[in-house]
């Protein structure tokens, strides 16, 4: 074994395997990776093979100390599947509660046949997502210290964390279904510490069930449970942002660090060598970024939905209409599976009427398009990793919130930091056309880029050299990862 290997500390960094969770623990990885760490980096097989084929078979060879392995999801592959798209939620759930603790230790035995052989370090620590939680149970079995990830909101973990005192106290499961549409999701919570004037429908929606046993509702009371054990809990987040809910925290872990926007602390670094080391599971349409160069400074609506978001074919219609109607351009990004249950299908009225001033993409590199000085406004499904992209590069948004932690920060991106608006969920074309007039060119608008600016500017104090961020993230990777090396 050589001497370079025997004294590089050795992470392995496991992602929920979900889009919005895998780019923030790339960054991450790379951020460990420049610190010195021999990096492990975790995909299940089936987004290992998505990885590749969008990124090319050969685009994840060649980087030092910068490994890539995998391990089954324990799923059985859907009918009629072509392996580029967004599996079930609640299966990989199931999954991940039933199967991956198996599967990681498996990873672990290779690994440590690996490094006796010499031909890496031996593994040293484990990072890993909140949503992941078989890897605590590892960490301990092993010896080995773990640092778990908040790849959402710290308001998303602390509302997890208090699934059980929502049920203690009666306010979930809903009576029945009924109770989704019959004004019962207005009332009040006000048993959580670090929320305030928080309602029902504002906490994540794995709350909005009718089943005390609904998968994953027994999925986030699971999680919850087994992350009580660990010490040290990091979060894509930084203080100003949330800091009611960050205090709240506070007091139930010893070791909590609020270490983001991870953007903007990846950019402190030199990582010319990791650039092209990307994490997206579709192919990205670099030619937007062309299309861009010809748009004014902030005239261009940029929309996409996520990895996530499905809506019906009349949704969509009132979407597309709404942009048309609006006069504005527009970029926007229709996965394959943006439409339930068929392909998207735009009509050739639609498509002549915006020609000249909207494009579609299947996907890009959203980061370099939010940060384009084209870009005046953000219609977003109000990912996390969207929401803070957003802040890092001042755009204000429109939200239309669909699934898990996405009416949380939607609540937080209209109400508390006044950022944005919300489109209601019953979308119609003269509400998405009012707003997106508002958003690029109304007085309310002018408000929410001067907030949303305010708000870049601390981002980019907490992450410079001295800054709150970046110094937690230098006691993570000491005090924390380093601490039995």
């Amino acid at each position: 074994m050589t001497n370079s290997i025997e004294k590089k500390p050795h992470a392995i960094l496991t992602p929920f395997p979900l889009q919005g969770h895998i780019n923030p623990m790339m960054k991450l990885a790379k951020l460990l990776h420049l610190r010195g760490f021999h990096i492990t980096f975790v995909n299940t097989e089936y987004n290992h093979k998505r990885l590749l084929k969008s990124k090319g078979p050969n685009s994840l060879d060649g980087f030092t100390d910068f490994n890539f392995e995998t391990i089954p999801d324990g799923l059985i592959p859907m009918e009629g599947d072509d392996g580029d798209v967004t599996q079930d939620i609640p299966s990989l759930c199931q999954s991940i509660m039933n199967n991956c603790h198996h599967f990681f230790c498996e990873l672990l035995a290779r690994l440590h046949k690996s490094a006796i052989a010499g031909l890496v370090p031996p593994v040293t620590c484990l990072v890993s997502d909140f949503y992941m939680p078989f890897t605590i149970q590892a960490a301990e079995d092993h010896s080995l210290p773990i640092l778990i990830f908040s790849t959402t909101s710290a308001c998303t973990l602390l509302i997890d964390l208090h699934l059980a005192t929502l049920i203690e106290e009666g306010l979930i499961p809903l009576k029945d279904e009924s109770y989704r549409t019959n004004g019962y999701l207005d009332t009040k919570v006000d048993c959580i510490p670090g929320l305030h004037n928080f309602r029902l429908k504002d906490l994540t929606d794995i709350i909005q069930t009718a089943n005390r046993n609904d998968t994953m509702l027994e999925f986030g009371m699971d999680v919850a449970e087994r992350v009580r054990r660990v010490s040290a809990i990091i979060f894509n987040t930084y203080n100003e942002l949330e800091s009611d809910v960050v205090n709240g925290l506070n007091s139930m872990f010893p070791s909590l660090y609020t270490i983001g926007p991870l953007p903007l602390l990846l950019k402190q670094s030199e990582h010319n060598h990791l650039e092209c080391l990307g994490s997206n599971l579709w192919v990205e349409d670099t030619k937007c970024l062309e299309w861009l160069e010809s748009k004014d400074s902030e005239s261009v609506v940029y929309v996409n939905f996520g990895s996530v978001t499905v809506m019906t074919s009349e949704q969509l219609l009132e979407f597309a209409w709404g942009l048309a109607n609006s006069n504005k351009p527009f970029l926007w990004i229709i996965r394959p599976d943006l439409v339930i249950g068929g392909s998207v299908v735009l009509s050739s009225e639609f498509l002549n009427e915006i020609s000249e001033r909207g494009l579609i993409a299947s996907w890009c590199p959203q980061e370099k398009v939010l940060n384009h000085p084209s870009i005046g406004g953000f219609l977003s499904h109000c990912g996390w990793n969207s929401t803070t992209e957003s802040i890092c590069a001042g755009v204000p948004m429109l939200c239309w919130p669909f699934f898990a932690d996405q009416p949380t920060n939607c609540r937080f991106i209209y109400n508390e930091w006044e950022i944005g608006m919300e489109i209601d969920s019953n979308v119609k074309r003269e509400e998405v056309e009012r707003l997106i007039n508002e958003l690029m060119l109304g007085d309310k608008g002018k408000r929410m880029k001067k907030k949303v600016m305010e708000l870049k500017k601390k981002a980019e104090e907490n992450t410079s050299p001295g800054g709150c961020s970046y110094m937690n993230f230098e006691k993570v990777v000491k005090e924390v990862l380093l601490k039995q090396y």
